[in-house]
């Protein structure tokens, strides 16, 4: 499931797509138009700002912008950035992957694979849907 931190990442950082490149919006700016609380999305900015997605400027004309084009930012990207691996159990994460302590046959096992096809499926949608692509109408 999609938590409340992924979708505020992903509401600000449409906030900042549909800015001209140059132009930057402060964060209190964006939690009153996205109705974010605002403590909450400095922390967000913050994890988005070290992984490259967002860029901080400080001073007179200071506030956030988006650090690469929209095209080039995935929503898979966003939310492995903001809640962890896209698989629902760790034997089937690429990312963060760890061996399940009760597993028989971790090879054998029916229900990491069916867990497998799930993150597969889920990262072609993902991995292949950009920050523009949310924004075309």
């Amino acid at each position: 499931m999609l938590t409340q931190r992924s979708k505020y990442a992903l509401r600000a950082l449409q906030a900042l797509a549909a800015q001209e490149p140059e132009q930057r919006l402060l964060s209190s700016v964006i939690a009153k138009e996205q109705r974010i609380p605002q403590k909450f999305l400095e922390q967000i900015l913050l994890d988005l700002c070290r992984c490259g997605m967002v860029a901080s400027h400080r001073g007179r004309n200071g506030g956030y912008r988006l650090a690469r084009k929209a095209s080039a930012i995935t929503i898979g990207e966003v939310i492995r950035t903001t809640d962890g691996p896209l698989a629902p159990i760790a034997c089937a994460s690429l990312t963060g992957y760890e061996k399940c302590k009760d597993c028989i046959d971790e090879k054998r096992c029916s229900i990491r694979k069916l867990m497998r096809r799930v993150r597969d499926s889920m990262s072609e949608i993902l991995d292949h849907t950009t920050l523009a692509d949310t924004l075309a109408k």
